[in-house]
């Protein structure tokens, strides 16, 4: 059985152009919702910076106590771990920035897929807190980096250093 409306009487016009101006807030808020997308990334402190990478690489956050020292080994390599049955290179994140120091010993490992077929882990601080970063910076910010860091700024003037991580460990 098809509803049918209690009054066949046409609504008044000034109820018909309150529904549009609703119908028109509506479809804003729908256009603002798209344009709010946002990158998930693992945020991290070095330093006196605030680093992130995309949440989507991050394999897993393990203690540094887990690493195995490499005798000989370059000075950006802390040493190897076992990871999921993979022997996998931990590296010096600090060293990989070009040295940038610590406010405090690093203590976790994040074992991150850099996109080049091996898994790696990079050292940082403390385990790291997700975030959202709004696309439309985070384009901005790809296109006017010209290294393995953009530079994304978000409302309040916080600056949040977004690493390729393929490109920062090819480096080495």
């Amino acid at each position: 059985m098809k509803p049918q409306p209690r009054h066949d009487e046409p609504f008044a016009p000034e109820l018909n152009a309150l529904l549009e101006k609703r119908a028109a807030r509506v479809r804003e808020k729908l256009v603002d919702a798209e344009e709010e997308s946002v990158l998930w990334v693992a945020e991290f402190p070095v330093g006196e910076d605030t680093y992130a990478i995309p949440l989507d690489l991050l394999r897993a956050a393990v203690p540094l106590r887990m690493v195995t020292p490499v005798p000989l080994s370059p000075p950006h390599v802390i040493g190897i771990l076992r990871f999921q049955g993979q022997i996998v290179t931990a590296l010096s994140l600090a060293s990989l920035l070009g040295g940038r120091g610590w406010r405090e010993d690093p203590a976790v490992l994040l074992v991150v897929d850099p996109g080049f077929g091996r898994l790696v882990a990079v050292d940082c601080e403390r385990i790291p807190k997700p975030a959202g970063l709004p696309l439309k910076q985070v384009a901005d910010a790809r296109a006017k980096a010209s290294g393995a860091i953009a530079e994304v700024i978000l409302p309040g003037l916080r600056q949040v250093q977004l690493l390729d991580l393929r490109q920062l460990t090819e480096r080495r």
